[in-house]
């Protein structure tokens, strides 16, 4: 017989999640387009279907992420004015 009583499990000591805490950070989505990206362009480059710079490819990401990045920023910033204030810092 197994002595494992489902019933005795301890319950979970972490708070249920809200929903402004399942949202995803605007950093991690930009570095994970980035990498995304740099990895689709290695693939095509050694295909050979086209000739890459990489300076102007690395200007060109840089360039994208920074737009996103500021854009994410803004908009995050917007959605969270929404929310009413606890007083906490």
């Amino acid at each position: 017989m197994s002595s494992y009583d489902p019933a005795e499990t301890p319950e979970s000591t972490e708070p249920p999640a809200t929903a402004g805490s399942s949202r995803a950070r605007v950093g991690t989505v930009v570095w994970g387009l980035i990498v995304l990206a740099l990895a689709a362009l290695i693939i095509i480059s050694r295909l050979g279907l086209v000739a890459l710079n990489g300076t102007y490819v690395l200007i060109g990401l840089m360039i994208g992420a920074g737009a996103a990045l500021v854009i994410g920023g803004l908009l995050s910033a917007r959605g969270r004015d929404k929310e009413t204030t606890t007083g906490k810092s």
